[in-house]
């Protein structure tokens, strides 16, 4: 789908007809003339229907939020408006349809507009899991000690190591940064690559070096499942309840599956569903990091 129309894209081309006119639109872009200039019809309406899939799922979501939040609003139960992540994700698909004269690299999205773009989602998704469980998890009255003040302040700082990983996962997709060096734990021959500082200035190789940006990944997810381990370990020392001990328990199994999913999919080449399923373990993983923080948090006097 190459362009975003509100209302008038939710009803799919019918005929056939329509479906050639929508293919015609899509060969007029770089990513049909560099990288699929070999595509048939049918092969063009899977790919459609996955976009249009997205599309419409983010309109979805987007009426659960904003249908209760007017009516919360115009009850005065708000302080301030919800805003909508559509147009930052169609400002990220433009630029994956844009013409670059001076590049001969496949056409891809920006990695910084992806960045962006799932943030947001991961901001709008943490926002609304933990309001959820703050609703629905009757909260613990735990003695506020040093050590579980401590315990506290540990889960905060790795769940925010978490969030940051997930979003230089962003990074290394935009870049296709996972198919540079598929070795692990070395990156090829060497612990540190000869090309991880290859750009000028010195500042652009985080976010737009593909070596640099997987090694900072590979470095992000090392010191993720670190710091999960080391949590774990703390909260041994400390009696807690039993459902924040399953918490933490979760967080340290879902960390595991991660980095062993990160690894077969650096391995494998990066096939999809295997990249996929990484995806939506870092999801799976944030959320366990949520649930701990939940379950930790302070009970108001």
């Amino acid at each position: 789908m190459v362009d975003w129309h509100l209302v008038k894209e939710m009803k799919p081309p019918r005929t056939q007809e329509e479906w050639e006119a929508e293919f015609q639109k899509y060969q007029q872009f770089p990513e049909f003339k560099i990288l699929n200039h070999d595509m048939t019809l049918p092969e063009f309406k899977f790919i459609w229907y996955m976009e249009y899939s997205h599309r419409m799922w983010g309109r979805a979501v987007g009426l659960a939020y904003l249908l209760p939040a007017a009516y919360f609003w115009r009850r005065g139960w708000l302080s301030r408006p919800l805003k909508g992540r559509g147009l930052l994700g169609w400002y990220m698909v433009k630029s994956g349809l844009e013409e670059k004269p001076d590049s001969y690299d496949i056409p891809r999205v920006s990695q910084y507009r992806l960045a962006a773009h799932l943030g947001s989602a991961l901001v709008l998704y943490s926002a609304s899991l933990w309001t959820g469980l703050s609703l629905l998890l009757p909260q613990h009255k735990l003695p506020e000690t040093k050590q579980l003040l401590r315990l506290r302040q540990y889960a905060h700082g790795t769940t925010a190591l978490i969030f940051l990983t997930a979003l230089s996962g962003a990074f290394v997709a935009g870049l296709d940064a996972g198919l540079v060096y598929n070795s692990f734990p070395k990156m090829g021959e060497r612990w540190i690559p000869d090309d991880l500082l290859a750009f000028s200035p010195m500042l652009r190789n985080i976010f737009e070096n593909p070596t640099t940006v997987q090694f900072d990944h590979r470095i992000l997810g090392i010191a993720s499942i670190t710091a999960v381990t080391a949590l774990y370990l703390f909260s041994r020392k400390i009696p807690l309840p039993r459902r924040t001990r399953m918490a933490v328990a979760s967080l340290l199994a879902v960390a595991c599956m991660q980095v062993g999913l990160g690894i077969s999919t650096l391995l494998l080449y990066v096939p999809t569903p295997v990249a996929a399923t990484h995806q939506s373990g870092s999801l799976a993983l944030l959320s366990m990091a949520l649930w701990l923080m939940s379950e930790l948090r302070r009970v108001p006097k």
